[in-house]
């Protein structure tokens, strides 16, 4: 008898090394058109997103295009002062002292913006503390951190995502930015009625633009850490546990775009997304071999659907 899942509208993909533990499909892409999800549905990764703007930070530091300790003010115009002294390193950890989007009321986060506009909101609102004193989730920081990927590699945030990580690992269905007309969608729902869409192409650029499918999401788990991406020095670096969280051991330390700590007594490096009618989990269990993977474009999707699969799949 396969092991119970919770009862979530979306896809859920567990294995242990080669074995599928649980697989399955649940609930509508869109209840206007009654198509099912289906293990080809593409969801909103939301936050997950900032996993791949981190991967190509780092690609381009190995290529010597940027370095970790650049400062901000080296590819973004218009700092102000206080920001003098971030660094690359400090937005992708989360200790550059920016807020996340509660600290930038103006900001709309399902209306588009011009770049230059959304980045003088950002500059408007100084450091919640010293760069490098402290730890507060940003989301903003990962929108800065795309825009100097783009700025470093001479293109579109999106195309160097596809050109330099999806395509590469395979990952076909998986796109960053608005969809456009691309099929195989699942719209954002809560309360079982379809929700407007963050703005992915200026406002999530970076933070949670990404579009993906759960066996998308297992080939990000299995390639990132068996190095067919990233070379040994900057695996090292995506996985260090850099700077303490306010979480407790669960996710007692960020990495570059992976939070680190341990479930049931047992280590993982893992990440959820939150956006506008969807909810996103990803992870990886190097002790037992397990990786997890839940996307749902349910709001009501909680924590307590990635502990009930833990159990069921030990």
């Amino acid at each position: 008898m396969p092991p119970a899942t919770p009862p979530v509208r979306g896809s859920i993909l567990v294995t242990r090394g080669d074995t599928v533990l649980t697989q399955v499909n649940s609930g509508y892409a869109d209840t206007a058109t009654g198509t099912p999800n289906s293990r080809q549905t593409r969801y909103q990764l939301a936050s997950i997103s900032k996993q791949f703007t981190a991967a190509a930070v780092l690609l381009l530091a190995e290529r010597h295009a940027l370095a970790l300790d650049d400062r901000i003010d080296r590819w973004i115009g218009g700092c102000p002062q206080s920001w003098g002294p971030i660094t690359l390193h400090q937005l992708l950890v989360h200790t550059s002292g920016l807020g996340h989007w509660k600290d930038y009321p103006t900001i709309d986060l399902t209306a588009g913006m011009a770049p230059d506009d959304l980045l003088a909101a950002f500059q408007q609102a100084g450091p919640l503390f010293e760069p490098g004193t402290g730890w507060h989730y940003s989301s903003p920081g990962y929108v800065l951190l795309a825009h100097v990927v783009q700025r470093a590699a001479d293109r579109p945030y999106r195309d160097f995502l596809t050109g330099e990580i999806f395509t590469p690992l395979g990952m076909d269905g998986t796109f960053a930015g608005a969809p456009g007309d691309r099929a195989g969608l699942a719209r954002g729902h809560a309360a079982d009625r379809p929700v407007p869409s963050f703005e992915l192409d200026s406002v999530g650029m970076g933070a949670g633009d990404v579009w993906s499918t759960v066996d998308d999401m297992l080939t990000w788990l299995d390639a990132l850490p068996a190095g067919r991406l990233l070379g040994p020095e900057s695996l090292r670096l995506t996985f260090t546990e850099h700077a303490a969280t306010v979480y407790g051991t669960e996710l007692r330390s960020y990495g570059y775009g992976w939070f680190i700590g341990s479930v049931n007594g047992e280590r993982w490096r893992q990440h959820s997304g939150d956006n506008a009618g969807f909810k996103a989990f990803a992870a990886w269990l190097p002790d037992s071999d397990r990786r997890l993977v839940i996307l749902s474009n349910q709001d009501e999707t909680g924590p307590a659907a990635v502990h009930d699969l833990l159990a069921a799949t030990a």
